[in-house]
């Protein structure tokens, strides 16, 4: 049991490890690539948070978004491997923020092909949330192991 849950963690992990890794590799001095296509959607997030609360949200640098979301990511995962409820919390913090951020096929018609392929995105994060909250469940409800040793009984005299 011992090993298939280590090579369960190693395999869930190392889809956020690969995702992460990626995209630190071109980074760069703007985010690259994830900030460019993240942006014009956290723009539009943005704009219909303080819309519809009436609150004005303030200014965050989408360079900072992307490299919190690698930060989430890459530790996650890695503590993830490692058997923490560290890692699997920091990959629940991470799917709760890009979640509905990305996955916005809520500003689509229902039936357009947009519609149908975030949709589908918007249900896989779920079922990765699904699952760490199921390993933060499961890590919770095993009892630790009892020390083996023999405690040593007082003689009275």
């Amino acid at each position: 049991m011992g090993l298939l849950s280590c090579v369960g963690r190693v395999l869930f992990a190392s889809f956020f490890l690969i995702s992460a890794y990626r995209e630190a590799c071109k980074f760069g001095s703007d985010g690259g690539p994830a900030a460019k296509s993240l942006e014009p959607k956290f723009n539009l997030f943005v704009k219909q948070v303080s819309t519809n609360t009436g609150m004005a949200v303030p200014h965050i640098h989408i360079k900072t978004v992307t490299a919190t979301t690698l930060f989430l990511k890459g530790y996650g995962g890695g503590l993830l491997i490692l058997n923490t409820s560290l890692g699997a919390f920091l990959l629940l913090v991470y799917l709760a923020l890009i979640t509905p951020v990305m996955c916005d096929f809520y500003n689509y018609e229902m039936g357009s092909p947009q519609f149908v392929q975030l949709f589908t995105q918007f249900s896989q994060n779920l079922a990765l949330y699904g699952a760490l909250l199921f390993f933060m469940g499961m890590k919770s409800s095993i009892p630790r192991r009892k020390s083996k040793r023999r405690t040593v009984k007082t003689k009275t005299t």
